[in-house]
């Protein structure tokens, strides 16, 4: 993991202060800084000339910030918090703070009836364009939660965004001490040939980083269809769940695999969008 801290977004949300108490528990078992971010809300610039009204709520938005900060910062234990309070928008504030960071967190909203998290742009915009990984974590409530000794488990499609995805679950699976399954899903119909072809894929994906992790114990997965809707089924028993992101351009010009948003609304682990890092 590059970066020496994680950066969080702070937005006062159930999902947000999830995202806190999950990035202060890593941050402390790997004794890495904890910064935590609240942008402020978007304002309609006043026009023609300064207007007192604008520079009330101005004032009154950095004053609901602070609190909520300041909040956010009391839910930490065992690790120093650094709070920040940014006047650019939500994303692209958390996009400039993630260019150093080891990874940035963010909270998703609980999970909706049918079993389905309805994630905002902001989220999207981040998966797509954080310059590091992106780890998404959502509320749970009593037998909801996710296991704590699960495995980490990664999505592995042969694409270039498939490489950094299984360099960051190896890494996370040997911190963690978790067993890391690799898992490729194939849907060009035929099962025979097909299977074969893709368990090759899979172990010259995976060939090389058993030498750097010696430690993490793999297995490896090849099911029939999409990886969208198989996935959730391995995250279901996963501490973690890691994918990779094929987003390009531009912050406004969201570019978002399919697969990648399908799993930020359905998985019920923390997930982590592996971006490549920054240059």
């Amino acid at each position: 993991m590059s970066g020496t801290e994680l950066v969080v977004g702070v937005d006062g949300s159930a999902g947000a202060l999830a995202a806190v108490q999950w990035a202060a528990r890593v941050a402390r078992a790997r004794r890495l800084g904890l910064r935590l971010v609240h942008a402020l809300p978007e304002l309609p610039a006043p026009y023609p000339r300064a207007d007192p009204t604008y520079e009330q709520l101005l004032e009154a938005a950095g004053t609901q910030g602070r609190i909520l900060l300041a909040e956010a910062g009391a839910a930490v234990s065992g690790v120093e918090a650094e709070t920040v309070l940014r006047p650019e928008r939500a994303a692209d504030a958390l996009v400039a703070e993630s260019g150093g960071a080891a990874m940035l967190v963010l909270g998703t909203p609980g999970l909706r009836p049918l079993g389905r998290v309805l994630v905002g742009s902001v989220t999207v915009a981040l998966a797509a364009h954080a310059r590091c990984p992106v780890a998404l974590i959502r509320p749970h409530a009593g037998e909801d939660e996710p296991p704590t000794d699960g495995p980490v488990v990664v999505g592995v499609d042969g694409s270039p965004a498939s490489e950094e995805a299984i360099a960051v679950a190896y890494e996370e699976a040997s911190w963690r001490g978790a067993t890391l399954i690799a898992v490729h899903c194939h849907h060009n119909g035929r099962w025979g040939t097909s299977e074969e072809y893709a368990r090759e894929l899979l172990a010259q994906r995976l060939a090389g980083w058993g030498e750097k992790y010696p430690d993490v114990v793999v297995g490896h997965e090849v099911v029939a269809g999409r990886a969208a809707e198989r996935l959730p089924d391995f995250a279901d028993r996963a501490q973690l769940l890691v994918v990779g992101s094929r987003g390009r351009g531009g912050l406004r010009g969201l570019a978002l695999g399919s697969t990648s948003q399908s799993l930020m609304s359905y998985a019920l682990c923390p997930m982590v969008v592996a971006r490549p890092r920054a240059k």
